[in-house]
């Protein structure tokens, strides 16, 4: 594939630079902010402001808010955001996963009832998926939910659930047969957070985040309405999520990693330990340039991903490799900032605490978006074609 951008993209990145040039926020991009009330309060206006300009949903179809963006642009975007620091968006669930999923499968009531809020950041959106005793194994899910009159109720609990803490509404996974195969038998509804019967418990990480929760369903009642997709025909949106969310992340992520690396970089030539730069210490210049390197394999890898999802629309099973990468070579790229910026970095002073948050945080990356287990067996059955081990 020829990555070089066609006039068509650079007008693209251009409108988008010039606008983000004239409406990003003054305040600087924190970190570990999460159980701060006033940064996702901040975060919701940015989501506003993105919906107002026109630049959220970018890659949905026009007719329903978006831009029809092609999966390059939707790269250039991702990009783009990251490159200028911009604000996380706050509505990256609901534009990346559970939007897209209502397009494809929803009711018109469903799609005129939630889109427009998806985008303007009315509705924030999080997902149903892990469960305690299920990991990864989205298919051995307990969560039930039975049919009563025109509700269903659901009884059962979710981890790791990202944005519970804030979220308006819920994608929720849910066992609708209890007698089908693990991978039948599972339905799709959205789940109104404020229901009766709902309870967010956040986790604390050791970054001091709280932003992955436990969320805890008893004798919760949702309407009818709100089934999405067919009965127990869940586990195809289900497929269809976790591509898209494996595979669509790269190019914001190089952008993000590759920040942190010149910020490692440059305070490398900045400091001093016994009168000799930090860059200049053999050992240091190694470990920095193996970084350089592995950062390089991520980015050619997400321009290969970008390639077939360009070709073909539906992300395959070969997002999984760009997960597991991406997770592990982040943790070690951080890790790689402790050593080579030595014990001060570990300080809250040093940096304003950047780098010892990026290294605790890392930690999850590991688990979220499907754990480098899971992964593995993806490319072990699906990519290479291996036979499963049991």
């Amino acid at each position: 594939m020829d990555l070089r951008l066609t006039p068509g993209e650079c007008e693209f990145r251009d409108q988008f630079r010039a606008w983000l040039s004239e409406n990003l926020p003054e305040e600087p991009k924190l970190e570990g902010q999460e159980s701060d009330p006033d940064y996702w309060e901040g975060l919701r206006s940015w989501q506003r402001k993105l919906s107002e300009g026109g630049w959220a949903g970018v890659s949905w179809p026009k007719a329903y808010g978006g831009r029809g963006a092609t999966p390059i642009e939707e790269s250039i975007y991702l990009g783009e955001l990251a490159a200028s620091k911009a604000p996380e968006r706050v509505g990256v669930i609901g534009e990346g996963l559970v939007g897209p999923t209502i397009i494809a499968a929803g009711t018109e009531e469903q799609k005129s009832t939630f889109l427009p809020r998806i985008l303007d950041g009315s509705h924030i959106w999080c997902q149903g998926f892990s469960e305690p005793n299920s990991g990864s194994d989205v298919a051995s899910l307990s969560t039930k939910a039975v049919l009563e009159g025109d509700e269903y109720v659901v009884n059962g609990q979710k981890i790791w659930t990202s944005f519970a803490q804030i979220a308006d509404w819920c994608l929720l996974l849910v066992r609708t047969d209890f007698d089908a195969p693990k991978h039948r038998g599972i339905s799709c509804l959205l789940v109104d957070m404020k229901s009766e019967g709902v309870s967010v418990r956040p986790l604390r990480q050791m970054s001091g985040d709280s932003g992955f929760n436990e969320v805890f369903f008893t004798n919760v009642r949702v309407p009818v309405r709100y089934l999405l997709g067919e009965l127990n025909e869940g586990w195809k949106i289900t497929i269809t999520a976790l591509m898209n969310e494996r595979a669509n992340l790269g190019s914001g992520l190089y952008m993000m990693f590759k920040a942190t690396f010149d910020e490692l970089v440059l305070r490398a030539k900045e400091l001093t330990r016994d009168g000799v730069s930090l860059a200049e210490d053999p050992i240091n210049r190694q470990k920095i340039a193996q970084s350089f390197l592995e950062l390089e394999l991520f980015r050619v890898n997400s321009n290969r991903a970008l390639s077939q999802i360009s070709q073909n629309a539906t992300p395959g099973p070969e997002g999984s490799i760009l997960k597991l990468y991406w997770s592990e070579m982040n943790q070690r790229l951080v890790k790689t900032a402790m050593e080579v910026l030595g014990d001060e970095a570990q300080m809250e002073s040093f940096d304003h605490g950047k780098w010892i948050y990026r290294y605790l945080r890392s930690r999850g990356n590991t688990i979220e978006a499907g754990t480098s287990e899971i992964q593995r067996n993806i490319i072990a059955q699906r990519v290479l074609g291996l036979a499963r081990s049991y």
